[in-house]
């Protein structure tokens, strides 16, 4: 088990979901640029903008998946079966949110389509949760493996990471079964959805940064449970002030300590990446000297 993960890097084996990556990107930047030029409401439904922010968050949300999948420890066929489960179903989104948006209809809850715009929706509904089911697999397979190797701290922010992913699942279903992502008066479930999903890179960022530095283990798991309870907690204040029907953007408490929460996240990265960059600043006259 020790030797597997040795040997094991981010990205390893994972082209085609960076592939998959990159066209999402692209997409998005075709978006970006007709936005740029263009107004992006296109009627009757359609809006552009809407598009571009689904492709760019596709596509960093699969890039995120090709650097962990790596480290689950799956089987060859079922790392095969869940790499072209996310590459499929992430193609699909890509050309339906975007075709669609730029038809002027909604891809999702149209009002206006026809019999083939009603039946791939449906089609997309049902990618949509075996997104759902396969993120859930992906979870189950890092909660099952050991911490007890040298990426160890990586291994226990994937896991908050995804645990975070699942609420942002959650939020993904509530809007299906809204058709919309508004609730109450004011609450806003995209909010939820984005800052749980975020969860996949900024949990992330901080188990690599602690994972580089050379200081007490112990200290940099500490660090990372607070990081990532941090983070957590600022995902469960967004989901009770959304479940009042509130915005998560006025003032009370809930929203306060959701910045707070964050804060706290970003105070640890910040020192997480100064003690990084500390550390590579010792090393560099070491690397000059054997260059020469």
């Amino acid at each position: 088990m020790n030797e597997h993960h040795q040997a094991v890097k981010l990205f390893e084996g994972e082209r085609g979901l960076v592939i998959t990556s990159i066209i999402g990107l692209i997409f998005a930047t075709i978006c970006a640029l007709f936005i740029y030029i263009n107004n992006p409401i296109i009627l009757p439904e359609g809006n552009i903008k809407d598009a571009f922010a689904f492709n760019a968050a596709i596509s960093i949300f699969i890039l995120s998946i090709a650097a962990i999948l790596p480290l689950a420890n799956f089987s060859n066929r079922k790392r095969k079966i869940v790499r072209w489960s996310f590459i499929l179903s992430s193609i699909y989104g890509y050309l339906i949110e975007t075709i669609q948006h730029f038809r002027g209809v909604n891809p999702r809850y149209s009002q206006v389509g026809g019999t083939i715009d009603f039946i791939a929706g449906i089609i997309f509904a049902f990618v949509s949760l075996s997104l759902v089911i396969f993120i859930l697999i992906v979870t189950i397979q890092f909660l099952r493996i050991k911490t007890s190797n040298n990426r160890s701290l990586l291994v226990i922010g994937i896991r908050y990471a995804f645990l975070s992913a699942i609420v942002g699942n959650i939020a993904g279903l509530w809007m299906i079964s809204l058709q919309g992502r508004f609730t109450g008066e004011a609450g806003n479930l995209i909010v939820l959805h984005g800052v749980s999903f975020h969860a996949l890179q900024t949990l992330l960022l901080l188990a690599w940064l602690l994972e580089k530095i050379k200081v007490n283990q112990r200290f940099k798991t500490r660090m990372l449970h607070a990081g990532c309870i941090s983070w957590s907690l600022a995902i469960l204040c967004i989901a009770i002030q959304i479940s009042l029907g509130r915005s998560n953007f006025e003032w009370g408490l809930l929203p306060i300590l959701t910045v707070i929460l964050l804060f706290v996240w970003l105070l640890l990265v910040v020192r997480s990446l100064t003690l990084f960059l500390q550390q590579y600043e010792l090393q560099m006259p070491k690397l000059l000297l054997r260059s020469r």
